[in-house]
């Protein structure tokens, strides 16, 4: 777990998301607005995140409903285009999940120099996307060919998805570290912005002692105390918008807000004193 503190610099790290609106070729993207509109949006989020003080950030193609698991080329081409755009104002560790391909997601990484990506990379799934199939093996093989260093976030029974076969949380969390060695697990609710029950985040993380947890969706200002007092840090996209909304633009206040009660937790645990 020592990677944590030395690639975000705090215990309890807060990966913020910056969702980038649809992109080419996506159901919904803006043909008039274009990838200038992409861009200034995303810009506009990066900095309210960073001036709220997050720790970390985490690129993601979440307006390219409804997602695929093996993305087109298009989409990695015009994220790694808004993220080389938004370079010079990057100044938080920051990371890219490109939804939901592993590969891809590694490609992305390996080009814009991120230090972790969060997907689905092991199990089988039964979700709103249809069959979903993954070839963990093949996943770790292409990062050690691209970016040995880049770290691997596996989101375990995704949003949206159920495990195809009658395995626990439990027996997934331990399987998975035992094969495969992630360098952290996700735990997550239903949807983006559901919160992660915290029994379950607590059995996971007792399952799993010498791995990194998070809690990967619905860390809000009201729970965000319990949730870190049983994980390693979280994930955090939808607490950040205006009204706590999914589809909204970020909110500077909630952010600091956010942020401001993150510190105070920090400063009363024991390894901060």
């Amino acid at each position: 777990m020592q990677w944590l503190k030395e690639t975000f610099h705090v215990d309890k790290p807060i990966i913020a998301m910056c969702h980038l609106q649809a992109l080419p070729g996506d159901p919904a993207y803006d043909t008039a607005g274009g990838m200038k509109k992409v861009i200034d949006k995303a810009l506009a989020d990066l900095t309210h995140l960073q001036d709220g003080g997050v720790d970390a950030v985490m690129f993601s193609n979440e307006f390219s409903l409804p997602y695929l698991t093996k993305v087109r080329p298009e989409t990695t081409a015009a994220m790694a285009r808004v993220i080389g755009e938004l370079m010079p104002s990057i100044k938080v560790p920051f990371g890219v999940n490109v939804l939901w391909d592993p590969i891809a997601s590694i490609d992305l990484a390996a080009a814009t120099g991120a230090v972790f990506i969060r997907e689905i990379m092991s199990g089988v799934y039964a979700s709103d996307f249809g069959l979903w199939d993954t070839n963990v093996g093949e996943t770790v093989r292409h990062k050690m060919r691209l970016s040995p260093d880049l770290k691997l976030l596996y989101n375990i029974v995704p949003e949206a998805a159920s495990y195809l076969g009658n395995r626990n949380i439990i027996d997934i969390a331990r399987s998975t570290v035992f094969n495969n060695r992630p360098d952290a697990l996700c735990v997550s609710g239903l949807t983006a912005g559901a919160e992660t029950d915290t029994q379950v985040l607590s059995s996971v993380k007792n399952a799993v002692p010498s791995t990194v947890v998070f809690c990967n969706t619905g860390c809000r200002l009201e729970n965000v105390e319990r949730q870190l007092s049983v994980s390693d840090g979280a994930v955090v996209g939808s607490t950040f918008k205006i009204d706590g909304v999914f589809e909204n633009a970020v909110d500077p206040a909630r952010v600091k807000a956010f942020m401001d009660k993150v510190k105070v937790i920090r400063s009363a645990s024991p390894k901060a004193a």
